[in-house]
């Protein structure tokens, strides 16, 4: 009879596409788990592998295998999971994806009321940009996922908890006179300097000034909020981040002036995503609260 570690070991290869690699995140011996999968496949009739000494190839009926087993280990976990729901909120692990542009910021004020509210919970943080997270969801790979909206999330089901404007960051020197509020049309463009691709806000940033893709980003690439602020004392010109970054990033820098952008808002939307059938929705409500009272209190 197929075992569910058979199928385990068997997404593990597929996953590293290495036999060693997959024998060492599956805890077992190479001797081990490939005896394992040999007998899967003489038990199935076929073959999902193809092997030498220098790659593993996964056959074309192998990839019908491995979609059936990742959707039985989900449904495997899934009953775990329901067995956990009928404990209390937050009482068993939990592995949440968080995005670059939020996990900085977010996590520290929500550690802190975490901690408080439910001491024995715990946590496991990932951080990624969306499309990982959201490939990470789909598999079933982490629990949830906390992303900027609008983001393609096809199903899966979002659960918005917060929304939030984005500001202008330039050196003092640099703006002729005080203004609380700058538009699209007053920005110089070509002075603007935005995050690498794959990161969304700068694809929020780029929707909400209505700026083509080649607005931005002229000689300069940056793959944090630290490093565009950094770039932004040296006077290479400017950025513009979220409104929860502006304490973490600029209160140490008094040279620096934060103007609100003045365009529609909100300009990006805060939600956890997760699986339709997710089981433990309770906790996700639970850090729904967290969240809110966590950002309630920074303003």
């Amino acid at each position: 009879m197929i075992s569910i570690k058979q199928l385990s070991y068997a997404l593990a290869v597929e996953k590293t596409l290495h036999f060693k690699k997959a024998a060492e995140l599956s805890n077992i011996s190479q001797s081990a788990l490939s005896t394992s999968l040999n007998e899967l496949e003489k038990q199935l009739g076929l073959q999902v592998f193809e092997r030498d000494n220098k790659k593993v190839l996964i056959t074309p009926v192998g990839k019908q295998v491995l979609e059936h087993a990742r959707k039985i280990l989900l449904q495997v976990k899934d009953l775990h999971q329901l067995a956990d729901s009928q404990g209390s909120p937050l009482s068993f692990p939990s592995t949440i994806g968080v995005i670059p542009t939020i996990c900085p910021y977010l996590l520290p004020k929500i550690l802190q009321v975490l901690n408080q509210r439910y001491p024995q919970s715990h946590l496991n943080i990932v951080e990624d940009q969306s499309h990982v997270l959201v490939d990470m969801v789909r598999r079933g790979e982490i629990d949830t996922a906390i992303l900027a909206l609008p983001y393609p999330c096809e199903g899966l089901l979002s659960m918005e908890f917060w929304q939030e404007e984005i500001y202008c960051e330039a050196f003092k020197g640099e703006r002729n006179a005080p203004q609380q509020e700058i538009s699209s049309g007053e920005l110089n463009h070509s002075n603007l300097m935005l995050l690498n691709e794959g990161h969304c806000l700068k694809e929020h940033i780029l929707e909400a000034c209505k700026l083509p893709e080649q607005s931005a980003n002229q000689g300069f690439g940056a793959t944090s909020l630290n490093t565009l602020i950094q770039m932004v004392l040296g006077k290479l010109g400017t950025t513009l981040i979220p409104e929860m970054a502006i304490g973490p990033l600029i209160s140490q820098h008094d040279e620096l002036v934060t103007v609100h952008l003045a365009e529609p808002g909100p300009h990006r939307r805060i939600a956890f995503i997760l699986r339709p059938n997710y089981t433990r929705s309770s906790s996700i409500e639970a850090l729904i609260d967290i969240c809110k009272e966590a950002l309630t209190l920074q303003h």
